[in-house]
């Protein structure tokens, strides 16, 4: 792992060539899915009514390493206020998912999509709070973007240096009370800011094309 984050070209090669084999897929997804999940989920799932959405990995050369940047979605959105995200959105009509990508990546923090070469797909990810299922893509920049945030939409970059994303010791537990049931849930720690649902499970199968077993460690006991 540490060699294919060593530098860019190196990473490059090792995503383009992983990439083509079979994915993690929903194995992944559930390591990092809210415990217990809710009734009738399943991560691999494409429910027929469902909306389709698409979510950029954007690699780039940072300060510390391969980086990727992330959203802090806009307090006054109607959907996931304040929650840290994966640059992406609604796939419109006549429009592939990675097209979506790039042009949401572009709305959102003004990356140009023809500075950004797509690598490939990764699993397909139900959503099942919004009903949609996420395509994300995994994509690599050479160089840092002058990025642009989309004022409406997004209050704040961060920057996730890959070698972060791997650090176990940041990957905890929270629990929460969702429709009057107590949950754990996973999360990565990034400076403080908590990533946690559909970002962290797209995260957690990114995280698992270098380590099959990548993930959080066992699930709290539930009543502790």
């Amino acid at each position: 792992m540490r060699a294919a984050l060593a530098d860019l070209p190196s990473l490059e090669a090792f995503l383009v060539e992983r990439l083509r084999l079979p994915l993690p897929g929903a194995q992944a997804h559930r390591r990092f899915a809210p415990v217990p999940a809710r009734d009738g989920w399943r991560p691999d799932d494409v429910p027929p009514a469902a909306r389709r959405a698409a979510a950029l990995i954007l690699i780039y050369p940072g300060a510390s390493g391969p980086t990727v940047p992330l959203t802090v979605r806009h307090s006054g959105l109607p959907r996931h206020p304040g929650q840290i995200s994966l640059p992406g959105g609604g796939v419109g009509v006549g429009e592939s998912a990675a097209q979506a990508a790039l042009r949401e990546t572009h709305e959102e923090i003004g990356v140009p999509p023809e500075a950004v070469r797509i690598l490939g797909p990764l699993s397909t990810l139900w959503v099942i709070v919004s009903n949609f299922v996420v395509q994300p893509f995994v994509g690599l920049t050479d160089a840092r973007p002058a990025f642009c945030l989309a004022e409406r939409e997004v209050e704040a970059l961060v920057e996730l240096p890959l070698r972060d994303l791997h650090d176990l010791e940041l990957i905890g537990w929270e629990r929460r009370t969702r429709d009057g049931a107590t949950i754990d849930y996973p999360f990565f720690n990034l400076g403080g800011r908590q990533v946690w649902g559909a970002t962290a499970m797209i995260l957690g199968e990114f995280g698992a094309l270098f380590d099959s077993e990548f993930g959080p460690s066992p699930t709290p006991a539930m009543g502790q």
